[in-house]
């Protein structure tokens, strides 16, 4: 019998994927429920961005697959490299430097065991 997997991606996250995989560590392999306490009490600013995710996830599987919330567990999740936000930063003389925002493609994926 194949396990049913619930998915959500949020994309174009204005966080690099370095502070997003921080978090994504203390979460991995972890109940939902447990998860989500742990997001909502993580004072980093990927905690919220992920804890959306984490929320779309488990409602895509009750809503879509039908399964049960209690017994959800998080299987994967990803932050991968997305867009830069190209920008430039005034400096000496007129001219002007540029930098860029990095941004983050957060997946996060949850089943039943």
């Amino acid at each position: 019998m194949e396990a049913k997997e619930a998915k959500a991606t949020a994309w174009q996250v204005r966080i690099p994927t370095d502070k997003a995989r921080q978090v994504l560590e203390l979460i991995r392999g972890k109940k939902a429920s447990d998860a989500l306490t742990i997001l909502k009490f993580t004072p980093n600013k990927g905690a919220r961005y992920i804890e959306k995710t984490l929320k779309s996830a488990l409602a895509n599987a009750e809503h879509n697959l039908g399964l049960d919330l209690d017994k959800l567990f998080i299987v994967c999740a990803t932050a991968d490299q997305g867009s830069y936000m190209r920008r430039f930063r005034p400096v000496s003389h007129g001219r002007a430097h540029p930098f860029r925002h990095h941004t983050s493609h957060i997946t996060v994926k949850v089943a039943e065991k």
